[in-house]
């Protein structure tokens, strides 16, 4: 997979004139140079329908007078630079209009609205589909396409006409959510299926990529129908700066390629004359490789055809810096000893038609990114058995299959910790796992208060306040490593004190935090108590007890502070650590910006690895770094780093 990618959007109304007028060869590929691309995702078919290049499965966007396709993939391959082709499959703003009947339907009866200016989407259950497979091959047949990339789809319940004739047909009713989601399932299935039949027809292992805006985490199904993975992942644009490394964590062990996504945009795709801060994209792209994933920059062409200079002077000045980077970033495996069951994952496994709970995940993410915590995420189909600890967030609730896994998992010496409802199986209000407590429901008094034994950075001697259920727990043989405190009484309008909770009593009821044979559960849903309110005590209990079970053997220890990025890599022949600091920002109406970046000097690192070292010495520059070996580990100071550093650990 190219490494420095460019998504060309180019979704251009019919009532824009003279499309494609002020297209070049010479300053496309002017452009593309500038910007140390080496791969641009050019469209044929976009939002609004139209094809940019003459066609009889489509019709050629009626102010374009040339095969624009055609020059844009002639150009870039003449510079060595890779073409995937783009079409828009879930809109077609022209044949929508054409054929409503054949729009998708969220429930019976609803009609589409053309009232508002906006794209309406397709069933793939209807004759569509037909057409949208001629348009594929067609571009297939004629062009040196270097991969094909479908957008705006997905498993998409849908009770249009035809969806629910055959939902009758079937026995079902379109009132049914899970008779619906079934039938979603099977069209989406059917879709993929037809259309890698339709590219193999043609031009056999073309790559192929069905863009849902999120790889949903435990459908490895919906995975594996792509041949790569392209995670879309805008900062700016809605998904902020914690989405990409859960989503990178998770897909970064499925054995597939993959690219992080994001855009050159200041705002979200579509966004004409809007840039983001040059340190901005140099992150993401930095991010991007610490996660052992390719770039890919979305830009959006002018109607008119010419390439914007000012864009690829952008991504040039993060693109020329990770072509530096590139022999460090090719061949490598992530490492990690702490695997973060993911709750989505849980869900889409045993709850599928359940709505999805992506604070816990998210708040699980940051606090481990925070912590500096060598992290996976995993679904319940995942081998355990490279972790030492696995973590089964707030809302985990075992199934017997699950249990099975995990108790393989403890046998060979692994430990858990559990938070809330997690660990307890799911049929019945009892612990599936020996923390050394009986779990004895949820506290009828909320909010409850966490007084911890011994100290935590930052923190005093006092009892927390936190915001989710807190929960009952009698300890038989565990060690209490903190105490529960609860409210005097719940507060009600007319049973109420101070300005939003009841005060603690200030003696304790219970343990907050236990430790047992099989691992360590902490009394809280702690991870969506951080990501919904970012309360210190909630990190702490999760790190705190993080330390205990992984020891003085934790295979990464640094000082780098709680905003800092660290992954290790590990390639043939050394490990490549890589760490990135940025400090985003919220400006506007909560849109995360990253603009200055300040140097950090002096970062500690001390690595626990199991081959022994040799050199050590920073990529790209080449240059030396003293190590020392202490106790079985490898300990290094970075004098300075600025926005991301590899350091790389040769093998003896």
């Amino acid at each position: 997979m190219r490494f420095r990618q460019v998504h060309l959007d180019f979704h251009t109304g019919e009532h824009i004139p003279g499309v494609g007028s002020r297209f070049d060869r010479q300053q496309f590929q002017e452009a593309l140079r500038l910007g140390c691309v080496d791969s641009i995702t050019v469209f044929s078919k976009c939002h609004h329908g139209w094809a940019y290049h003459p066609s009889k499965a489509n019709v050629m966007h009626p102010t374009l007078s040339f095969d624009l396709l055609g020059a844009q993939i002639e150009a870039a391959h003449a510079i060595g630079v890779k073409t995937p082709v783009y079409l828009s499959a879930g809109f077609d703003e022209k044949l929508a209009r054409e054929h409503a009947d054949w729009l998708l339907r969220s429930r019976p009866g609803v009609e589409p609205d053309f009232s508002v200016a906006k794209y309406h989407l397709f069933c793939l259950n209807t004759p569509y589909l037909d057409i949208l497979l001629d348009q594929i091959r067609e571009v297939c047949e004629n062009y040196d396409a270097d991969g094909i990339f479908l957008d705006i789809v997905g498993v998409k319940p849908c009770c249009c006409r035809r969806c629910s004739e055959e939902l009758a047909r079937m026995g079902r009713s379109p009132e049914d959510p899970a008779a619906v989601l079934a039938l979603a399932e099977k069209t989406y299935a059917n879709f993929t299926a037809r259309s890698r039949e339709t590219v193999d027809s043609v031009k056999p292992g073309l790559p192929l990529f069905f863009n849902a805006g999120h790889i949903p985490r435990g459908r490895r199904d919906l995975a594996r129908m792509n041949t790569h993975l392209e995670l879309e992942s805008l900062p700016t644009g809605g998904w902020g700066y914690d989405n990409f490394p859960l989503t990178a964590r998770y897909v970064q062990r499925l054995g597939m390629e993959y690219l992080g996504m994001t855009g050159k945009f200041h705002g979200g795709w579509g966004e004409f004359g809007g840039f983001k801060h040059p340190n901005a994209l140099r992150y993401e792209v930095s991010l991007a490789a610490a996660h052992g994933a390719a770039s890919s920059v979305g830009d959006q062409l002018h109607p008119c055809g010419e390439m914007d200079m000012a864009t690829y002077q952008l991504i040039g000045a993060a693109y020329s810096e990770l072509r530096d980077k590139e022999p460090w970033l090719q061949g490598v495996t992530p490492v990690a000893e702490v695997a973060l069951l993911s709750l989505e994952a849980y869900h889409n496994a045993y709850d599928p038609g359940a709505p999805k709970e992506k604070c816990v995940d998210a708040g699980a993410a940051r606090i481990l990114l925070e912590g500096k915590y060598l992290f996976d995420v995993v679904d319940v189909e995942s081998d355990l058995s490279p972790y030492r600890v696995l973590i089964l967030p707030d809302q985990i609730r075992i199934t017997p299959d699950l249990k099975e896994k995990v108790d393989a998992f403890l046998a060979a010496g692994g430990k858990l910790l559990a938070t809330g409802q997690g660990g307890l199986y799911r049929e019945t209000d009892d612990f599936a796992f020996d923390f050394g407590a009986e779990y004895m429901g949820e506290s009828a008094l909320q909010p409850c208060y966490f007084a911890p034994d011994g100290e935590m950075e930052g923190l005093y001697p006092s009892a927390y306040v936190l915001y989710q259920p807190g929960q009952d727990v009698a300890v038989t043989d565990g060690a209490v490593l903190g105490q529960l405190h609860k409210p005097y009484f719940n507060r009600t309008p007319e049973h109420f004190c101070s300005h939003r909770h009841t005060p603690n009593e200030k003696e304790p009821t219970g343990a907050g935090m236990v430790a047992g044979r099989d691992g360590i559960y902490i009394s809280w849903q702690v991870f969506a108590e951080y990501a919904e309110t970012g309360s210190l005590i909630a990190k702490r209990m999760v790190q705190q007890a993080l330390d205990r079970l992984l020891g003085e053997d934790k295979l990464l220890k640094t000082d780098l502070g709680a905003q800092g990025v660290v992954t290790l890599m590990e390639q043939s022949d050394c490990y490549v650590n890589h760490l990135l600091y940025v400090v985003p920002v919220k400006r506007g109406s909560g849109v995360e910006i990253v603009e200055d970046i300040q140097p950090v000097r002096d970062v500690q690192v001390s690595l626990n690895l199991r081959e022994k070292i040799r050199r050590v010495y920073l990529a790209p520059q080449g240059e030396e770094l003293p190590f020392r070996r202490e106790n079985g580990r490898i300990l290094f100071t970075l004098p300075r780093l600025e926005c991301h550093q590899m350091v790389v650990l040769e093998k003896e």
